[in-house]
């Protein structure tokens, strides 16, 4: 194990002015995954080696991402697995409960809400919203479809902050609007579009479409190559 395990930024992060870049707080959603099952199994003690052979990433990066959660570590022996599930959970923000509201309750709507991993991780959907007078009442999953202009209510009662927009593309950006003006602080976009939104809110898009041609990319170059 490296001497330099669990090391401090020169800044001495967190709290210091580093920034995490984009890729890193990826890679701690990915740390954050395999060391909550190793936790279930029982670890108690884990090394940089052992996290950047599971991920396929190099140590010293590893201790390079970890080290902005301050000294967590211990040289030559590593870090304690709780220790540091709770600092990663801390850093992401899913130290605490996040509702959210569920905006489309199409088939692609139906399939997140059976999704349990979710909860584990904190995001919890506390309400439907959708325009189709056949679908509003509708009770799915325990939660009943409540229209758009209920939005600034169902903000109000449930305290949600986060959004996800599963509607087609088109009705995208008004349903932005209006989760934006009802008070949501971020959204998740499963629509095919680029949607407008003011600095103040923050915004994830996936497109699998363009996900599935970035595969086919890489499929076809490697094809392509003698």
């Amino acid at each position: 194990m490296s001497k330099h395990e669990g090391a401090t930024p020169a800044n001495g992060s967190p709290g210091g002015e580093q920034r995490l870049s984009r890729a890193s707080v990826q890679r701690f959603s990915l740390y954050l995954r395999h060391l909550e099952r190793w936790n279930d199994e029982g670890l108690q003690v884990v090394s940089s080696s052992q996290l950047g052979d599971a991920l396929g990433i190099n140590d010293a990066q590893v201790r390079k991402d970890l080290a902005y959660l301050g000294n967590i570590g211990q040289p030559g022996i590593g870090y304690h697995l709780p220790d540091l599930v709770a600092a990663l959970r801390r850093c992401l923000g899913i130290d605490r409960p996040w509702p959210a509201v569920l905006v489309g309750v199409g088939n692609l709507a139906r399939a997140l809400l059976r999704y349990r991993g979710f909860q584990r991780q904190g995001f919890t959907f506390v309400a439907l919203i959708d325009a189709d007078p056949k679908k509003i009442g509708q009770v799915v999953d325990g939660l009943t479809v409540q229209s758009p202009d209920k939005l600034p209510e169902v903000l109000a009662k449930t305290k949600a902050e986060l959004a996800v927009i599963a509607v087609p593309g088109d009705a995208a950006q008004g349903v932005a609007d209006l989760l934006v003006s009802a008070g949501v602080r971020g959204i998740l976009n499963f629509a095919p579009t680029v949607l407008r939104v003011p600095p103040a809110v923050s915004l994830v898009s996936v497109d699998l479409a363009v996900q599935l041609e970035q595969l086919a990319f890489l499929v076809h170059l490697g094809q392509d190559e003698p």
